[in-house]
């Protein structure tokens, strides 16, 4: 039988692309939230986890070829996607004690761990509570060590604009804001995150996500550097050359930090170079993912 090519082109549809391995999209309840999974491969548990107001769908180019080598996982945080609304502000102590519970739920006492910006951000703290429960890390764009009052009210007036007022343009404009070339802002990434803002009570659950733009509240759920010395195992930091967040020097800064840490820069994407430079994002963490 002839392989598939897990090659995604950049106008490749999104469940195109998801189609190209076979998946399950279901439910679990984590605790008070009924969470939105996605699994697909077998092997090593490989847990994806996107950026704040994301969705599963952010890493929708990558499971194809990550689920040739891994169990993959991609969830949707609470508040988030399709998993339940928050009613109360969702601090780090809640999105890791929601992932400790998600892969109680799932049998998974020990994954990989890949997030994009509040993912990566995840990530470091449930290694740094959990280093039994990690295998490596890979961290593209993460967020958690940085309060620039800017981007943090760039982040909150698009988001919520978007949340309030799910319009294509509010919309296009949150996730063009992520991009270095906002072409690779498709029409059907517009309608998937329309739809998903466009929830009753998602406007609300937003309000609840970004409460980590707030100064007060982002300083005491900040990354430290007992969390980076904590975390246990290699960790993979990319950064790109057109990340709105924050320089690259963050991320060899987090490297440094971290042991057995190392950085990576692609370039010509902004905040999800798993979506702009997909393929080099694949086999860079492919191939740090499955050396030895």
């Amino acid at each position: 039988m002839r392989a598939i090519s897990t090659e995604i082109k950049q106008d490749t549809p999104v469940w195109v692309a998801l189609g190209a391995t076979e998946h399950r999209i279901h439910y679990i309840d984590v605790g008070p939230w009924r969470t939105r999974v996605l699994e697909a491969g077998q092997g090593e548990p490989l847990v994806l986890m996107p950026g704040t107001g994301g969705h599963l769908e952010a890493y929708a180019h990558n499971v194809a070829a990550l689920a040739e080598h891994f169990h993959v996982i991609a969830y949707d945080y609470p508040g988030h996607g399709y998993t339940t609304h928050a009613k109360a502000d969702l601090e780090l102590d809640t999105y890791v004690g929601h992932l400790s519970g998600l892969m109680d739920a799932l049998g998974v006492d020990k994954a990989h761990l890949n997030g994009e910006s509040l993912g990566g951000w995840v990530a470091v703290k449930f290694a740094a509570a959990h280093p039994e429960r990690v295998g490596k890390l890979v961290l593209n764009t993460p967020g958690g060590t940085m309060a620039r009052p800017e981007v943090m009210e760039k982040i909150r007036s698009l988001s919520q604009a978007a949340a309030d007022d799910p319009t294509e343009e509010r919309i296009r404009a949150r996730l063009e804001w992520l991009m270095a070339d906002p072409a690779t802002v498709t029409d059907e990434l517009v309608a998937i995150r329309r739809t998903i803002y466009a929830r009753p009570g998602f406007a609300d659950s937003m309000r609840h996500i970004l409460c980590l733009q707030d100064p007060e509240i982002r300083r005491r759920n900040l990354v430290t550097d007992a969390d980076l010395a904590a975390v246990p195992g290699p960790a993979l930091v990319v950064w790109t050359s057109d990340d709105p967040s924050g320089p690259a020097g963050a991320g060899l800064e987090m490297a440094d930090k971290i042991t057995g840490g190392r950085f990576e820069l692609i370039t010509g994407a902004g905040h999800w170079p798993q979506w702009e430079q997909r393929d080099e994002f694949n086999q860079l963490v492919l191939a740090f993912l499955t050396e030895q």
